[in-house]
């Protein structure tokens, strides 16, 4: 059956994935991205933000810190207190907004990262009742479970660098750089209301529509408000993507950050990819990437096998079996994790998953329902890759 959606002919990305787009080539925008960062002029950028950034910052900020640097713990933030407290001698104020259900390790590493470099750590710990109302609705409503983890994450940060009087935010990557998006967010240097709106993940569902449900309160949801641009621009808040700067590859960061403490996954991978560097604070986090599976029919696996297509580790038919060993196995861990927090049983969520599950991309019985293995997880449609393995 030939399939109606095309992958990348470098990677193995979908057209099903938003915000991708291909050339004329049949390549995406993200390894065409990849290309354009091997012909940035990188010494260039380096000496921009040691110029724009570093002079401007550091000391200038008398009695306070210098900088947020959002953290959870994990690979990402650990390299960026590196970059900025053990390179460039900055003092940062770590802000971690707490996760969903956050684990040992986790723990581990956001301590961690306090300890390793010497920094002061606010941990921003949520309305337990609040939160886990948004998170049924997140995950009912615009099939994200994970939806006020997005938005505090974002949010929280900028809050307090207004009520500190904090000037500069340094986040990690741009992830309209690294996995694709429209040109002009790919080559964006900052994080601001504009791009969270679009790129933040917010699915359409604005905090605004969460007042009056479940009993939720305009009050209930402060710290889940970004600040108008009008408190930012008098607080003369700003925010930049570390990933415009230095030339960003997840993988000999982590080697680098695991020198200074920072543990990955022993036991094996993280449910739903390859890899045991990431997503280590979140037990709910291979929920959130099957729900992204059932609707665009790749998951955390893809994402993962095509960064190492374009940082040259693997090729594209090595990132086929990947992908077909790895991506869409039903999560048990992660769900049975989920059920917990929310009480629910394994039928209704089943239920609400394939609500938001693509027919088009997965078998069904000639009733229309959704076919399942005997792992429970969802049948693929189409297996043709494109070229090479896979078809």
């Amino acid at each position: 059956m030939s399939t109606p959606f095309q992958y990348c002919k470098k990677c193995v990305m979908p057209s099903t994935k938003p915000d991708l787009f291909f050339d004329e080539d049949g390549v995406c925008d993200a390894c065409r991205s990849a290309e354009l960062k091997n012909t940035i002029d990188w010494e260039a950028r380096k000496k921009e933000f040691e110029t724009d950034i570093v002079a401007r910052y550091k000391g200038a900020n008398k009695g306070n810190y210098d900088c947020i640097i959002p953290v959870s713990g994990g690979k990402d933030s650990h390299y960026q207190v590196y970059m900025a407290k053990k390179v460039y001698g900055l003092n940062p104020l770590l802000v971690s907004f707490e996760s969903t259900t956050a684990n040992t390790l986790g723990r581990k590493n956001r301590e961690n990262i306090k300890t390793a470099f010497g920094c002061d750590l606010m941990v921003f710990e949520k309305n337990t009742h609040v939160y886990q109302k948004m998170c049924l609705r997140g995950f009912t409503e615009v099939g994200d479970n994970e939806w006020p983890n997005h938005l505090g994450i974002f949010t929280i940060p900028v809050r307090l660098a207004v009520a500190l009087r904090i000037p500069l935010i340094i986040w990690g990557e741009n992830s309209q750089l690294e996995y694709g998006g429209p040109k002009a967010a790919r080559m964006k240097n900052a994080l601001d209301r504009r791009w969270l709106e679009e790129f933040g993940g917010l699915l359409g569902l604005r905090i605004e529509d969460m007042v009056g449900y479940e009993g939720i309160t305009e009050e209930d949801l402060v710290s889940y408000k970004y600040p108008s641009a009008e408190v930012l621009a008098e607080a003369n808040v700003r925010g930049i993507f570390l990933g415009y700067y230095f030339k960003w590859d997840a993988r000999p960061q982590v080697e680098l950050v695991k020198k200074f403490g920072f543990s990955v996954k022993e036991d094996g991978p993280v449910e739903g990819t390859y890899t045991n560097y990431e997503n280590l604070d979140e037990d709910l986090e291979s929920v959130h990437d099957y729900l992204k599976f059932v609707k665009f029919g790749f998951g955390r696996a893809t994402d993962h096998a095509c960064l190492d297509v374009r940082n040259g580790r693997i090729t594209r038919d090595e990132a086929v079996r990947l992908v077909e060993q790895y991506d869409g196995i039903y999560p048990w861990s992660g769900v049975k994790k989920f059920l917990a927090f929310s009480g629910m049983s394994q039928e209704a969520f089943d239920k609400v998953v394939d609500s938001f599950t693509d027919k088009s991309l997965f078998q069904t019985d000639e009733k229309g329902a959704l076919l399942r293995s005997k792992e429970h997880s969802l049948v693929k449609k189409y297996r043709e890759y494109g070229q090479g393995l896979g078809k």
